[in-house]
């Protein structure tokens, strides 16, 4: 380990308030000067500021240090109060509860808590065991990956609070009302037979008091484990966006995106985003882009909504232990969700 990480290890075990004190000043220092970074960065390139060139690059140079900041930021915040959420902890919290309000209490959990789709199976697997039912289990799972701290700190900074707060209303919304309807089909003898026979664990879980040293601690590793493996999804989204805000006419994007584009854009919107994988951070550059472009808010958030909760790549995943027709019937509720969200959205903004 090199000498920097120690000292910072050190220096936030013995002073945390601090730490926390300055780590936020010179974060907020950064942020104040991503603006001329980017513009400073653009004019020593052989390149002119106002070409489709420049344009491209002013917006990655801009998008890259603050998307990863933002995420830096809300990860670490998030790592720290995940240490009252952890895996074990959110099962007790749902163990044993009824419909309704539980499927709420699993859509406002999965706003907090950092899991992704990469941890669908484990965590399904540990709710089945411990007794969540079914719809409750659907509401936490298609809301974590969609509607994170992540995903609202970027809406939040991209478009403004109404969007945001828009979006995570509709977001839990969706979850809990999906979480409804694939509960009350009472589908569990469509969960695959291995998972049925699992014997049931405990929900008891132990809760522990740890030092603000040790918060701190949990959030750097949020930071190390989560960044380092999201960044070159994050790197790959903004050079997308960059090339679509510097080289896609504007009229062609709303010609099959825009508000005045024909009804079926946001379901095709839907099934193009359905093939592809990206978690919110990477993806939500693409957005801006496409918005800025003449993209219709709600058609463009339909498609990031089906690459976030619908990918194919999930599906593959959930089918280790989910049987073909439940995953067929989890994807057309939740689809069905997202595009009304879309038309909606259309509407509303």
């Amino acid at each position: 380990m090199s000498t920097l990480p120690i000292l910072f290890t050190r220096w936030s075990e013995r002073t945390p308030r601090l730490f926390l004190l300055i780590a936020a000043m010179l974060w907020l220092g950064a942020y104040q000067l991503l603006i001329p970074f980017s513009e400073a960065v653009v004019m020593l390139l052989p390149v002119d500021r106002e070409s489709q060139l420049g344009s491209a690059l002013q917006f990655f140079f801009y998008d890259t240090p603050k998307v990863l900041l933002l995420l830096m930021g809300v990860v670490f915040v998030m790592g720290m109060v995940n240490t009252w959420f952890t895996p074990e902890r959110t099962r007790a919290l749902l163990a044993g509860r009824t419909h309704g309000l539980a499927n709420g209490m699993a859509s406002a959990l999965g706003v907090v808590t950092p899991f992704c789709s990469c941890s669908s199976v484990p965590l399904f697997i540990g709710f089945v065991q411990a007794g969540v039912p079914l719809g409750v289990t659907f509401s936490f799972l298609i809301t974590a990956p969609m509607v994170d701290t992540v995903a609202l700190t970027l809406l939040l900074s991209l478009f403004g609070w109404k969007v945001a707060l828009l979006y995570l209303a509709f977001g839990m919304l969706l979850g809990i009302v999906a979480g409804l309807i694939l509960g009350s089909l009472k589908l569990e003898r469509y969960l695959e037979d291995w998972v049925r026979e699992m014997p049931s664990v405990s929900s008891d879980v132990e809760i522990q008091v740890l030092a603000l040293s040790d918060r701190i601690a949990a959030g750097r590793a949020s930071v190390r484990e989560i960044v380092s493996k999201v960044w070159p999804y994050v790197l790959a989204g903004i050079a997308v966006g960059a090339g679509i805000h510097g080289f896609v006419p504007a009229e062609l994007l709303a010609s099959f995106m825009g508000k005045d584009a024909a009804w079926w854009s946001v379901p095709l919107a839907v099934l193009m985003g359905i093939p592809m994988y990206a978690n919110t951070a990477g993806i939500l550059p693409v957005i801006e882009a496409l918005t800025s472009k003449g993209a219709a808010m709600g058609t463009a958030l339909a498609f990031m909504m089906s690459v976030v909760a619908l990918s194919l790549p999930e599906m593959i995943i959930l089918r280790k232990v989910l049987k073909l027709r439940l995953i067929v019937i989890f994807v057309s509720i939740v689809a069905a969700g997202i595009l009304t969200v879309g038309f909606v959205f259309n509407a509303l903004l």
